[in-house]
């Protein structure tokens, strides 16, 4: 019996990888009226991610903190995604991610430029491991709803390399040239 249990023990060590990492979101405290007083209860917002192109978000409830973000941070990694960075830094284009009243706008930044990002977005960036982006949240505040826009919009994120093969065609091809821009510009003039 001892022997099974430490079986599974080790499986369930192996199951949590120290490769991600987390960030708690936002915690609220809701209260339920009895007949004896209140009864108070907590939700939790995690974002986890491998910071090297996955991230997820899981919302947990408990009656207390750590119990909810536990069942937040285990659902969090049952929900990742897998977004293509390019060069392991930004995003390949800009893109706009929408939940409900929640509308985010996500712009691919140059180097140096670091995470312009409000709250919950920059937590879902820095757990995806983007270095470099610009972004802007318009309409609700709610973090669950930003943290979903920004989720829904990082899905629909498609690298050169995918679009070249679903259309059968090279990289390069899809790829604006940058030698001929400047030739075309001088050419007009």
């Amino acid at each position: 019996m001892a022997e099974r249990e430490n079986r599974r023990g080790n499986r369930r060590d192996r199951d949590e990888t120290p490769e991600f990492a987390d960030r708690l979101v936002a915690i609220n405290r809701v209260s339920k009226t009895v007949k004896g007083g209140k009864r108070f209860g907590f939700a939790a917002l995690v974002v986890v991610g491998d910071q090297k192109g996955r991230v997820g978000f899981g919302k947990g409830k408990a009656k207390e903190v750590p119990e909810a973000i536990r069942k937040a941070t285990e659902q969090a990694k049952r929900q990742m995604v897998r977004v293509p960075l390019k060069e392991g830094r930004t995003l390949h284009h800009d893109m706009n991610g929408r939940h409900g009243a929640g509308k985010v706008v996500m712009r691919t930044a140059p180097e140096g430029t670091g995470i312009i990002a409000g709250g919950p977005m920059r937590a879902v960036f820095e757990m995806l491991g983007v270095k470099d982006v610009v972004s802007k949240s318009i309409g609700s505040q709610n973090p669950y709803n930003m943290i979903r826009a920004t989720i829904d919009g990082l899905t629909k994120e498609q690298s050169p390399r995918s679009v070249a093969q679903r259309r059968g065609k090279k990289v390069a091809d899809i790829l604006p040239k940058r030698d001929e821009a400047p030739a075309a510009e001088a050419a007009e003039a």
